[in-house]
């Protein structure tokens, strides 16, 4: 018994010597490895026929169910009471935040792919920016290099994504049909062969349609984490926040279900497929991603966060390309490559401007001065940490 308790301490001790930094790091490449496998999970779904409404509703179910536990839980010294005013919020950023948001995706990733999907999600730091612009929230000091980096950062992503949706081009990479077939036959023992005849890129669907979705996807993200910064100073409850607004998700679905989808067969799962989908989404995407996403932003920053995104752009091109057979466009590469230069660009002076606040309170030695100049700084930090801080868990 003492060998094997002081076994387990050395474990222990081993796991807690990791430096954090290292943890960082393999947190953020495996949040990305499961967020590229949610886009090729949910396309899979769509190609075998799995309702659009369903799919979302059995989805915040199941992220509600988990998430409830922790927030009543872990928060119960932090939580505010309710009120109707607050409930009317958490209402109104579930319809942008959840309803408009996975609808549009789910709308947007069925006419397109899960490669440029994931691709144009790169702009919504930058979009997030200018709504904060727009609605003054944030100021912009053109005659500063931080201000100059996110306003060029905002028209490349504006720019990319206009390419994608406008210019599709030639087909530049398509997977050799022996690839396919050497592929199809390492997993055929394993998966189904009638389940991997449903996983191909889809055919006869609108590309501009799909892209002008993932677009209002991008939008209602956007304005989900702007809007949602004034309510995070009255509610900072991060996890109860996000369970009334799955809860209320589910109810505008299940709403919107009534009229649009009356077949009883539908909210059926008929295959093994489905199931691992629906489970997929709702687990290991909300779920254990948000957790995972929350403890990466504490630790490293937002900024740390958003710089892996595009990691993500990168595995779901190798995974659809293996996995269904997805042929790359030259117009998605290029709106891709601008996008991702947009996203470096607003976060490098989201860095800077950081920087620059930081010396000017390093300057500042009077408390009178120090107090007339907090105001701006509760301004900033309120749009950059909801701006990156759950920038893919509500997909």
């Amino acid at each position: 018994m003492a060998d094997s308790g002081g076994g387990g301490g050395v474990g222990i001790r081993r796991m807690c010597s990791i430096p954090e930094k290292f943890q960082l790091h393999m947190s953020m490449l495996a949040l990305q490895f499961g967020y590229a496998g949610f886009h090729v999970v949910s396309r899979a779904a769509l190609n075998m026929g799995i309702s659009k409404i369903v799919f979302p509703v059995y989805r915040n179910i199941l992220a509600l169910f988990l998430l409830l536990p922790f927030a009543y839980f872990l928060e119960k010294k932090e939580r505010p009471p309710l009120t109707w005013n607050l409930v009317i919020q958490f209402f109104l950023l579930a319809i942008v935040g959840i309803t408009a948001n996975q609808g549009f995706y789910l709308l947007g990733l069925d006419n397109t792919s899960p490669t440029f999907a994931s691709a144009i999600q790169n702009s919504v730091p930058a979009i997030t920016f200018l709504m904060a612009v727009v609605l003054r929230i944030e100021k912009v000091r053109l005659d500063r290099k931080d201000g100059i980096s996110k306003v060029a950062g905002t028209l490349f992503c504006v720019a990319g994504a206009s390419v994608i949706t406008l210019y599709k081009g030639p087909t530049i990479y398509s997977p050799a049909g022996t690839t396919l077939k050497s592929t199809a036959a390492v997993v055929v023992e394993a998966v189904p062969a009638a389940l991997l005849s449903q996983l191909g890129d889809a055919k006869g669907k609108s590309w501009t349609m799909g892209c002008i979705f993932l677009i209002g996807h991008c939008l209602s993200w956007s304005g989900w984490l702007v809007l949602q910064a004034p309510v995070l100073k009255k509610y900072p409850a991060r996890l109860s926040f996000t369970s009334y607004q799955c809860f209320f998700g589910v109810l505008q679905f299940l709403l919107i279900a009534a009229f649009v989808e009356r077949d009883p067969q539908a909210w059926l799962v008929h295959s093994g497929a489905e199931l691992f989908s629906v489970f997929y989404a709702g687990v290991v995407a909300s779920g254990i991603a948000f957790a995972v996403q929350i403890w990466c932003i504490d630790r490293g920053g937002p900024v740390f966060v958003a710089v892996y995104q595009p990691v993500q752009t990168l595995v779901v091109a190798i995974m659809t390309s293996a996995l269904l057979g997805e042929e790359f466009y030259l117009g998605g590469i290029i709106g891709a490559v601008l996008i991702i230069t947009g996203l470096y660009f607003v976060l490098w002076g989201k860095n800077e401007e950081r920087k620059f606040g930081l010396a000017q309170k390093a300057e500042i030695h009077s408390p009178a001065e120090h107090g007339n100049n907090s105001e701006p700084s509760s301004i900033k930090s309120s749009i950059t940490q909801p701006l990156l801080s759950q920038s893919t868990g509500n997909v």
